[in-house]
């Protein structure tokens, strides 16, 4: 089975990273990683989506992204991404988000939707317009980037099951990458943006996991999210909070593979 690093250039000027891998004739797929993190953090989920064509970049200013100092709004990363699936010469692909890379996948679906032909939506909000909880902690953010203050963020979004330790680590280097910049970019883009969903309609079919301990985005906001795209199908995992991908990326797994064999 096929597995390489791409290095893309895109349209927009940056270059970015691009994990493929699976067969060249299956089904594309592309992960969105969340803020702060990385492609590494699907490296749990890759081995579980048989029969799929993974494609996963790093975005902007994560990862081994190029890191410019400007270009964070949600409609910047939506085009970064509709270039990273030009430079792959994709036309059209089921995305998976977690996280804020759903909320990156709703902003492509709406903006795109002839690009996407499917959305599977991990732990993704209806809105993140506002000012969030821990935007003081950011702003103070200087380089380089504290390995100590990364591990404490991550007490942002508590865990309830068992996360490999390796996972964790991977993840606080994925912080360590990112330049203060882009913490506090990524964040500001996200939270000035209008939501997709108050913009434009989503006509892909799509499925929202959801954990039901979830304390940052909450219940009716899911429900809410699910109305706005038709045809949704929405999974809550019992004893799940925020991180889902982390948590629990078997039921992840199972679930998508489940959902894109009903759309066939």
């Amino acid at each position: 089975m096929e597995e390489q690093v791409l290095d893309l250039t895109l349209r927009t000027r940056i270059a970015v990273p691009c994990l493929v891998h699976g067969d060249a004739d299956a089904r594309p797929v592309l992960l969105l990683h969340a803020w702060g993190e990385s492609r590494k953090s699907f490296d749990r989920l890759v081995p579980l989506l048989p029969g799929c064509r993974i494609y996963a970049p790093d975005l902007r200013g994560q990862g081994d992204a190029d890191k410019p100092e400007s270009g964070y709004s949600l409609s910047d990363q939506a085009e970064d991404v509709a270039a990273i699936l030009d430079a792959l010469d994709v036309p059209k692909v089921c995305v998976l988000g977690s996280s804020s890379g759903g909320y990156v996948t709703q902003q492509l679906a709406v903006t795109y939707p002839e690009r996407v032909v499917s959305l599977v939506l991990v732990g993704v909000p209806l809105s993140l317009h506002g000012r969030a909880s821990f935007a003081d902690e950011v702003e103070r953010l200087a380089d380089p980037i504290d390995e100590s203050w990364v591990r404490e963020s991550l007490s942002w979004f508590p865990l309830l099951h068992e996360v490999p330790s390796w996972f964790i680590e991977d993840r606080v280097l994925d912080g360590v990458k990112m330049p203060a910049h882009a913490w506090k970019g990524i964040l500001q883009g996200l939270s000035a943006a209008t939501p997709p969903t108050d913009l434009g309609n989503i006509r892909a079919p799509a499925l929202l996991l959801w954990g039901e301990h979830d304390g940052l985005l909450p219940r009716e906001h899911q429900q809410a999210l699910a109305t706005r795209i038709p045809g949704s199908v929405v999974r809550i995992y019992p004893g799940v909070a925020h991180m889902v991908l982390w948590e629990c990326p078997d039921l992840v797994a199972r679930d998508t593979l489940t959902f894109f064999n009903s759309i066939d």
